[in-house]
C-alpha cells in the first residue's frame, strides 16, 4: 500500500509544484507537504478521503521562507528514532504538540537527509 501511496505522489507532485517527505514508522506517518497553498490544499482534502489513510491529522499549516525538501515529489524514510515514542502517540501527546514541537522531528530529520 505504501508503495502505491508513494508511486502516486511521485508521478503527480512534481506537476502540481509539490515537494515533501514521508516519515515512516510501524505505528506512525509524518508527512511534510510544501507547494503552492491551494495545491496543498486540495491534495490534503484527497489524502482525507482516500481509503488508504486513516485517522489524519493535520498538525501544522504554515508559510515557510523556503522549502525543506525541493528535491523530492515525495522522500520517504523510516527515522523511528526521531519522533515521539509509541507511548506518546497513544497518549495524545501529538494533539497537544506545538507547532514547535511538530516541527522540530522534521528539522532533525530534513538535517539528515541534505540535499533534499
Amino acid at each position: 500500500m505504501l508503495a502505491g501511496i508513494l508511486s502516486t505522489a511521485r508521478r503527480n507532485n512534481p506537476q502540481l509544484g509539490i515537494t515533501g517527505a514521508l516519515i515512516c514508522r510501524h505505528d506512525l506517518y509524518l508527512q511534510l507537504i510544501e507547494g503552492p497553498a491551494e495545491a496543498i490544499d486540495a491534495l490534503y482534502a484527497r489524502i482525507c478521503e482516500d481509503d488508504r489513510h486513516a485517522n489524519v491529522e493535520l498538525l501544522l499549516t504554515e508559510d515557510m521562507g523556503e522549502r525543506m525538501f525541493p528535491n523530492w515529489a515525495m522522500l520517504d524514510d523510516e527515522a523511528p528514532s526521531l519522533f515521539w515514542s509509541a507511548a506518546d502517540v497513544a497518549t495524545g501527546v501529538l494533539e497537544a504538540a506545538s507547532p514547535d514541537e511538530v516541527r522540530a522531528p522534521v528539522i532533525r530529520w530534513s538535517a539528515a537527509h541534505p540535499g533534499g
